[in-house]
Formats: C-alpha cells, sequence, structure tokens
C-alpha cells in the first residue's frame, strides 16, 4: 500500500508531500492542472525512464520517494534475492541529477533501474488508456482464467517440470550432435588413445627414466669411480681404513685421560662405522652396476617417445598427457556407448513428456471448468455498466507444443452488440468499452488473487453519468479490500472515494507551481459542485454534491 508520496523539483511540483490511507482514493482537478504530472512522478520512482526535461529547474536534482507498507506483500524473497535489506515500511527513491544522470534506490540501498522498475510491478499496477491494451493479449486473459480456475499450484509444479523438459531435450540434441561428429572422429581418437595406453605413462616416469639413462649412458665412468673409491678406502698400506683403525686405537687410549677426550673417541669411533658402511656400499655396488647396451636402448626409446608425445599433444609433462588420455578415453568410451546414452536420455525425455502431459492435462481441466462462470460474471457486470449486449466466446483447444503456462491455445472473443460478430478485444471494442471491460477484470481478480495498489487514470472517459456511478461502485467494493486509486473528472466516481485529493495548479510571481492537498467535507462539496456545473455554484450544484457524498445540508 502506497502511504506517503514526496516529489521535488519535478516539471510543474515545486515541492510535494501528500499522505495517503487505505481503501479507495479519488484524485480530480481541472484539465490541464497537473494529473498526469502525479502520476508521472510516480512512475518515475517506480522505475520509468527519465530525462532532463522533468526537472524543474534544471540546475538542481529532481528527487521522489514513495513509501509502502508490504508487509503483506510476499516479497521477503525478493529483496534477499537482490540483497536488500526487507523494511515492512519500504522506502523507494529516485535522483534525477542535472547531468542527466539517473539514481536508484531501495530503503537506502543503490539498485539498478531494472531492479526498481521490477519492485514498482509488484507495488503499483498503473491503468491508462495504453495499459488497458493489456486486456487483449493472450497472457493476460489466461491470467484472468488461471486465478479463477486456482490454477497457481498446478502452473509452479509443470514450470518446473518444464524446465526439467527443456534440460533434457538440450542434453538429447548434444547426444545427437556428438554423435554425427563422433563417427568421423572415432578412428583417430582410438589411434591416439591406443598410442597413449602404450606410452609409459605413470606420474614421475619421466624424472625416472631420465636418471635411468644417466647411469646407463656413463655406466663406465661410474664404475671407475666406484673402484677408484674402494681402493682409497681398502688399500692395504695406506687405505683410509687402515689408516682410521689407527686413528680408532689412538682414540681408546685417549678416552682414558677425561672426559673431553672421551667425546673425542665417540666421534672417531662414529666416523670408523660410518666410512666401514662406504666401503660395504661401494663393493655392493661394483657388483650391481653394469653396462646394458639393450636396456640403454630401451630407456632412450621411452624418452623419445615421451618428447614425441609432448610434441604432438602440445603437452608439457607426463601429467598433462594422462590428462589428454583420460579425455581421449571418455570420447571413445561415449562414441563407443553413444547409442544407448541416446537411448537412455530419450527414455529420461519421454518419461517427463509424460509427467508434462498430466499437469498440462489438469492445467486445460481447471480451465475448462471456470470459463462458464468467468463468462456469466463479466457479461453480468458489463451489463450493469450500460453493455447489455456484451458477450464473451471463449474457449481452450490443446497445443501441439508445452508453452511456458501450459499446452493450450486460447480464444477469448467478444461482441458488443447483439446479433454481432465476434472478434478479437483489440479489434472489436472501443477504448471506452476495453476500459470497462478491464475495470470489470480487475474487480473479478480482487476476489481471486492478492492485487498490488491499483492505480486508475481516467478509466470513466467517454461513460455517462450512471455508468460511471456504477464504476464508481465498482472501484469502492474493490477498496474494502485493497488500495485503489482514481484519476477521474467525473463527480459520480470523485464522489465514491473514501478520501479525495486536489491537483491544482497556482501561479506565484512569474512562474506556475501543481500542488495537491486533501479534501475535508465542506471542500469535497465544492469541488464536486464546480464538476458539475462550473465555477457559479448553484444551490442546485451544491444539493447535488451533498447527496453524492451522502451529507444533509
Amino acid at each position: 500500500m502506497l502511504t506517503q508520496l514526496s516529489i521535488k523539483n519535478y516539471a510543474l511540483i515545486d515541492d510535494l508531500n501528500v499522505s495517503f490511507g487505505n481503501g479507495f482514493t479519488t484524485i480530480t482537478g481541472e484539465t490541464g492542472a497537473g494529473k498526469s504530472i502525479l502520476l508521472g512522478g510516480l512512475s518515475l520512482v517506480l522505475g520509468k525512464r527519465a530525462d532532463l526535461s522533468a526537472l524543474k529547474q534544471k540546475d538542481v536534482k529532481c528527487i521522489i520517494e514513495a513509501e509502502f507498507a508490504i508487509a503483506n506483500y510476499g516479497l521477503k524473497s525478493f529483496f534477499k534475492e537482490n540483497d536488500l535489506d526487507f523494511e515492512p515500511h519500504t522506502i523507494l527513491r529516485r535522483e534525477i541529477l542535472p547531468s542527466g544522470k539517473s539514481r536508484a534506490f531501495v530503503n537506502d540501498s543503490p539498485v539498478t533501474l531494472n531492479i526498481l522498475s521490477s519492485l514498482g510491478e509488484q507495488l503499483v499496477d498503473v491503468h491508462s488508456q495504453h495499459q488497458t491494451l493489456q486486456l487483449t493479449e493472450n497472457e493476460f486473459q489466461f491470467r484472468v482464467i488461471d486465478a479463477l480456475a486456482a490454477n497457481a499450484k498446478p502452473l509452479t509444479d509443470y514450470r518446473t517440470e518444464l524446465s526439467l523438459y527443456r534440460q533434457y531435450e538440450k542434453e538429447l540434441t548434444q547426444l545427437l550432435s556428438f554423435q554425427e561428429s563422433a563417427s568421423k572422429e572415432l578412428d583417430y581418437n582410438s589411434f591416439l588413445l591406443d598410442e597413449l595406453e602404450k606410452a609409459p605413462l605413470k606420474p614421475g616416469i619421466q624424472e625416472v627414466l631420465e636418471e635411468e639413462y644417466e647411469q646407463l649412458s656413463n655406466v663406465e665412468n661410474i664404475m671407475e669411480l666406484l673402484s677408484q673409491g674402494d681402493q682409497l678406502l681398502n688399500e692395504e698400506q695406506v687405505g683410509v681404513l687402515n689408516s682410521i683403525s689407527v686413528l680408532q686405537q689412538a682414540g681408546q687410549k685417549l678416552s682414558g685421560y677425561g672426559k673431553q677426550f672421551e667425546a673425542l673417541n665417540e666421534r672417531v669411533q662414529s666416523v670408523a662405522i660410518e666410512l666401514a658402511d662406504i666401503a660395504g656400499d661401494l663393493e655392493k655396488l661394483q657388483d650391481v652396476v653394469e653396462a646394458n647396451p639393450a636396456r640403454l636402448e630401451e630407456v632412450n626409446g621411452q624418452l623419445q617417445l615421451l618428447h614425441d608425445l609432448f610434441k604432438k599433444h602440445q603437452a608439457a609433462s607426463v601429467d598433462e598427457l594422462l590428462q589428454i588420455k583420460e579425455a581421449l578415453s571418455e570420447k571413445v568410451d561415449t562414441s563407443v556407448n553413444i547409442e544407448s546414452k541416446i537411448q537412455a536420455k530419450q527414455e529420461e525425455l519421454d518419461g517427463q513428456e509424460a509427467k508434462l502431459n498430466t499437469l498440462a492435462l489438469q492445467i486445460t481441466k481447471n480451465r475448462e471448468k471456470v470459463i462458464p462462470q468467468l463468462k456469466s460474471l463479466l457479461e453480468q457486470r458489463l451489463n450493469s455498466l450500460g453493455m447489455p449486449s456484451a458477450s464473451f466466446k471463449m474457449d481452450v483447444t490443446p497445443s501441439a507444443n508445452f508453452k511456458s503456462n501450459g499446452k493450450d491455445e486460447l480464444t477469448f472473443l467478444f461482441s458488443a452488440n447483439k446479433g454481432g460478430d465476434y472478434g478479437e478485444l483489440k479489434k472489436v471494442a472501443s477504448g471506452g468499452e476495453l476500459s470497462r471491460i478491464m475495470l470489470t477484470i480487475k474487480a473479478i481478480l480482487a476476489n481471486y488473487e492478492q492485487l498490488p495498489t491499483l492505480m486508475f487514470d481516467e478509466i470513466d472517459t467517454g461513460v455517462s453519468g450512471e455508468i460511471s456511478t456504477k464504476m464508481g461502485d465498482i472501484m469502492q467494493e474493490m477498496g474494502n479490500t485493497m488500495q485503489v486509486f482514481s484519476i477521474t473528472h467525473l463527480p459520480q466516481v470523485a464522489s465514491k472515494g473514501q478520501s479525495q485529493f486536489k491537483v491544482y495548479k497556482e501561479e506565484i510571481g512569474e512562474s506556475t507551481r501543481t500542488g495537491m492537498r486533501k479534501l475535508n467535507d465542506e471542500e469535497r462539496i465544492t469541488e464536486l459542485a464546480e464538476m458539475l456545473g462550473g465555477k457559479d455554484l448553484s444551490d442546485s450544484a451544491l444539493a447535488h454534491a451533498r447527496q453524492l457524498l451522502h451529507l444533509s445540508s
């Protein structure tokens, strides 16, 4: 519900602050007073695009704020999805800067114009002659039927399953496309995979082979160095082991002369043990190391194969080759088993299609059940609005394709005259007829779904006083359960408002400005009398105004 509206420096408005209550509110004023300006300002804060022409003073920014009570609007998920703080009393603000830039805020958090517009659509539904054309669109017509048919949950379930169906369709298309190209690439991919499977590929193999190659290709030098080391340690007269043995004996004797000599002796003994181990290892290695031309050739061939594969697959390591091997394996496996995968996906798609058809059939049955009810409601209510011969033909027929709202084609035809031909609303209904039909539909919808604040912009244009009274009655009734505004030039409608505001224009010095104020009972009588008989107030006009307001003189 719109509780407050503030407009600064917009068109002919300097600084306007108004508060609104629940129920049905009417807005009146002379032609040219600025009712459209007020609506324009509200549209800006709801996300409509703006330009510099909106500024009254070109060097001062325009600020428009609207406060809404939204506790019962079910918008917490919207605020969460858009990372906004939810407040039961939410303020939308729009700023248009002299530079031409525009900024938007929700509860002081900056938002994009798209977010502001999306939120605005859920807060206020503005109906002008242009918006009434929405009535002629199939999507809106389905919405009306589905509201009466209580199709909200079936449609939610249907759309969930439809999303999964579209996903399966996409996956099947991809598999079929892959099958077409894979059959051409299977032989080549199989050859590449076989080549990689035969190669010595495992983590760290390159380093192992390179180390073995170094040893095999330098075996004579290694054997010579091992022999040299063995001689240095074991030579009879001057070998290191012989010398260390003498040193061991000296250390043992020294250890008896104090603790510092004991420590020295322990170090000597440790070195002797380590050298003895080294000598043993040198001896063993001499027995192990030998020339192996065949193995050298084999290792060289494996290394060359690795380098050829690196070049061929533009890889830098064995790990990358292993990844390529895995990818090729998946491709070959998919190619070999593509038929079974396509069959499985087709079965999955068929099962999903069956689910969708069941849900779509239920939606269709619900629609068929309420169409006679909707037809009867519309024709009855339009009869009281001066359209006694208004008649509708509505029918749903099966569609070959799944649509976003089911599997139906909708025929929604109208005739305003008895015996007249039926046709599409946009072709056979006049603007005034469309307005009355839209008002009637909104009144019906209000009983079946939570509607946002409704703003009717001269929806009563072109109708007689008697009919306008009936239209006012409808909006007044809607105001019992929701917030409704009507910008009107008809006193019969204006009098039905729980409250009435007047938009006026005044000249101050060399400038003109638009203002708006709430009227008290006496001011309403005067305003309605002027609407009935002009500025020269007659007793009869004043009496008629009081009668409209059900006030005694």
